[in-house]
């Protein structure tokens, strides 16, 4: 999607831009939370939904509802490939006819596409990835997450900030280790709310609610299957609440709110950059760049000496201007990060999906 015309804030009101840019988290985990948005901004419950559908439309937000977090639900790596250029098409198409595949992008580096794969289990996802070598006839490099530094894409946008979190304070970073083997101990009713929740909560002013009924028709609770999955009369808005909060404790659910699309309000320009960072100093390194302000991904992936891929540290920044991107770069490897490191510009975007959570919570995932 293409960004939104220059001067996309220009009609937006102090309440539209409290919603763009408060409430990216923390929405309320109650039956009526339009009500609570609505008071809290002091309009009213139908008001407060109408501008988020608005803002939905125009493409501001990609949807409402939850960021949920896949390396916890399932398991899951970026991975890359060098395709031919005179191939690139055909070797996209490949990986993207893979549901598992929910990102895509071409980046300007000799691994030139690079992709996220999440199945329901470490042996599902790296079967794909041999799937795609034999298929493609492309070495594929596999490099799954080992520890999250700082993790977060949400960052007020109605402004003139150069890059994202420029406005902001310092956040806390810390290692936290993830498993190539999670998967997350859902419940019944779990499992069944992360299938029905993955694109979004429904527009209404009762979204749990309506997530309890699509959930209870989506299990066939008319034709007696609650008794056998041991979930009595079916899904209540109260259970449904209860399960949300506990994924959020959990960390399967990141956060809940408005997700904005950052390339079509203006911040489309992002680079990752790879870096070579001594093994004795990772963690530190790691958790004081996942501090600064302008950094909005850091985390720690293997090195691969044998594909001559050694670089260990991960950041991202995303910018409006390629330029101010650059400048921060420059001074991360200045000032933060003074060892070997590559910039991987992406340069389009291939595919950009979801992970699908039918897949990561069914047992029976073929």
């Amino acid at each position: 999607m293409s960004a939104l015309e220059d001067d996309w804030r220009a009609d937006l009101d102090e309440i539209d831009a409290a919603l763009v840019d408060e409430y990216q988290s923390g929405f309320p985990v109650v039956e009526r939370p339009f009500r609570v948005v609505g008071d809290d901004l002091g309009i009213g419950e139908e008001e407060a939904l109408d501008r988020v559908r608005r803002l939905r439309e125009r493409g501001v937000f990609r949807r409402f509802g939850a960021v949920l977090n896949p390396p916890v639900i399932g398991s899951s790596t970026l991975a890359a490939v060098s395709a031919p250029e005179e191939r690139f098409d055909e070797v996209a198409e490949v990986i993207n006819g893979y549901r598992q595949v929910n990102h895509n992008y071409r980046r300007d580096h000799e691994w030139n596409m690079w992709f996220v794969v999440t199945a329901a289990s470490r042996e599902k996802r790296d079967s794909i990835l041999d799937e795609i070598e034999e298929r493609t006839g492309c070495e594929v490099l596999n490099l799954p997450m080992l520890t999250d530094y700082y993790i977060d894409l949400e960052f007020p946008v109605v402004n003139d900030d150069s890059f994202a979190r420029e406005s902001l304070a310092a956040t806390d970073a810390s290692a936290t280790r993830i498993s190539e083997e999670a998967a997350g101990d859902l419940t019944e009713l779990e499992a069944d709310l992360l299938v029905a929740i993955q694109d979004g909560f429904p527009l209404s002013s009762t979204p749990y609610r309506d997530i309890a009924a699509q959930i209870d028709a989506d299990r066939g609770a008319s034709d007696g299957e609650d008794a056998e999955r041991g979930a009595g009369a079916g899904a209540g808005v109260d259970d449904v609440i209860d399960a949300v909060e506990r994924l959020l404790d959990d960390g399967c659910i990141k956060r809940i709110g408005c997700i904005v699309n950052h390339v079509v309000t203006g911040f489309d320009a992002n680079c990752m950059v790879v870096w070579d960072v001594p093994d004795d100093e990772l963690d530190a390194r790691g958790e004081a760049v996942g501090e600064l302000p302008y950094v909005t991904l850091c985390y720690h992936r293997p090195r691969r000496p044998e594909q001559d891929w050694p670089y260990n540290l991960f950041t991202m920044i995303h910018g409006r201007e390629a330029d101010a991107v650059d400048a921060k770069i420059d001074e991360l490897a200045a000032e933060y990060l003074p060892v070997e490191h590559e910039r991987l510009y992406s340069t389009a975007t291939l595919k950009q999906t979801g992970a699908r959570y039918d897949e990561l919570v069914s047992a029976g995932e073929e």
